[in-house]
């Protein structure tokens, strides 16, 4: 009897190693476009939280108007993150789209205005979201 459960158990063990080195191998056969994605997902995310900075800074422009700034600068920081990392059109399309979206918020805080409209930002964050989502 206990011969049988430590047989049962080597064999669970061995398949279980064989399925994870199987796993392994496939997952580095795909790694370079499942890594891309992942950067995008990554990125995607990152532009959100800084776009949720952005809101938070038209919020409290009044207080501290170096948060616009600041938030429209991370976006910035994380376009070109993803500009980099992929040549998906639909990425590409998004990044170009946010980025004329940040630049227009950028181009209204140079002509005075202290409360800007972001939502064409937080639209196109969320088209960039939606198209790096896997």
């Amino acid at each position: 009897m206990a011969t049988s459960r430590r047989r049962r158990s080597r064999i669970v063990t061995v398949a279980a190693a064989v399925a994870a080195v199987g796993l392994t191998a496939g997952l580095t056969t795909g790694c370079d476009a499942v890594s891309k994605a992942m950067d995008c997902v990554q990125t995607a995310d990152a532009i959100a939280d800084s776009v949720t900075e952005l809101q938070q800074a038209v919020e409290n422009a009044a207080n501290d108007p170096t948060q616009l700034e600041e938030s429209l600068n991370s976006i910035d920081k994380n376009l070109d993150k993803i500009g980099d990392k992929t040549d998906n059109a639909d990425v590409n399309k998004a990044v170009d789209d946010l980025q004329k979206a940040v630049t227009n918020v950028r181009d209204s805080i140079k002509s005075g205005d202290q409360t800007p409209d972001i939502s064409p930002v937080t639209n196109a964050a969320g088209e960039l979201t939606k198209v790096c989502t896997p």
